[in-house]
């Protein structure tokens, strides 16, 4: 049997359990919070008070902040990329009638992340303090861009890069709101930290889709899992371009600023990447090919390569100026 047959079959098995993934990783939408519960109330008497409030609390905030800011709501907002990306892992079928169990699961979790950008939006929407026509072009460019995350349609992949990636945006989401915090905007820090959350839990769902592959096809698994980290993960905004610019090229400057401050970092790269390989008990599984032992032998060693390489990072003290923030506005 091919590769990609083994892993439809693996996709089929852990389909049956979708459900309690569901139950378990994600929240009814009755339940869960939404952008309003945090944002001026636009029906409310005191509407404009608020604005106004949300407004002087913005102006404390630095530069760097809020390209980082900016650069994270664009993430967020080029979702449609992602789900668009995800329903066509291979296994995941969205076409018989209402589709099968994981594309259940991936319009789900897209829900759940919609609301992200759509509260971030709104905030600096209101804060005054940033270019949004300058920010929904970039936004437009990216959703049109695409993105290329190195996966292919393998599942096995997808769900490292996920794993990753859900445990990076927490990261920088918490990161966020305890600068807000700290600089007084206690409604901006309570918005990123329920986004934080969110994206803590998705995290916990596709780490445990990977868990129960490694139960069943170890190798392969192992094998996916150093493909992904030999590659490297690539950021899901890596296409990241302003107006009238070539793609990708303000990503490198976004991330600079979110290395500045100390939002993501070159070590929290490799931090998150060491908690992976805790997670799946990477040095315990056994019944492992000869080319997955040398795939898990790379693994456990590469952590301590990447940290090394980290510490001789420089990042520019000078910050770009972007489009979607002019200083003048500050």
């Amino acid at each position: 049997m091919s590769i990609k047959n083994i892993r439809l079959e693996v996709m089929q098995f852990l389909e049956k359990n979708v459900d309690s993934f569901v139950d378990q990783y994600l929240i009814p939408v009755e339940k869960i919070w939404q952008p309003s519960d945090f944002l001026p109330n636009s029906e409310g008497d005191n509407f404009f008070e608020e604005v106004k409030e949300l407004r002087e609390i913005a102006k404390d905030l630095p530069y760097d902040f809020w390209v980082t800011l900016v650069g994270d709501t664009i993430t967020e907002e080029a979702l449609p990329t992602y789900e668009s990306w995800l329903m066509d892992v291979e296994g995941i079928d969205q076409v018989e009638g209402k589709g099968n169990g994981w594309s259940k699961w991936i319009r789900q979790w897209t829900g759940e992340e919609n609301r992200h950008g759509d509260m971030l939006n709104k905030y600096l929407y209101l804060s005054g303090r940033v270019n949004m026509r300058e920010i929904e072009m970039t936004t437009q460019h990216l959703i049109n861009d695409g993105f290329d995350i190195g996966t292919g349609s393998d599942p096995y992949k997808n769900f490292v890069y996920t794993s990753f990636q859900e445990l990076a945006t927490y990261v920088s989401h918490n990161r966020v709101a305890q600068m807000a915090k700290k600089y007084g905007d206690n409604k901006l820090s309570k918005m990123c930290k329920m986004i934080a959350g969110d994206e803590m839990r998705h995290h916990h769902a596709y780490s445990e889709f990977v868990t129960r592959i490694f139960q069943v096809d170890p190798s392969e698994m192992m094998l996916a899992f150093q493909y992904m980290m030999k590659q490297k993960i690539v950021m899901p905004a890596h296409f990241l371009r302003e107006s009238g610019q070539k793609i990708s090229t303000a990503f490198e400057q976004f991330s600079d600023s979110a290395q500045r401050i100390g939002v993501y970092t070159a070590h929290d790269y490799v931090d998150i990447m060491q908690k992976l390989i805790n997670k799946w008990e990477i040095d315990k599984i056994t019944g492992l090919t000869d080319e997955a032992e040398k795939a898990r032998d790379y693994l456990m060693k590469l952590p301590g390569r990447m940290a090394r390489i980290s510490d001789r990072i420089v990042i520019p003290q000078e910050s770009h100026i972007f489009k979607w923030v002019e200083p003048a506005r500050l």
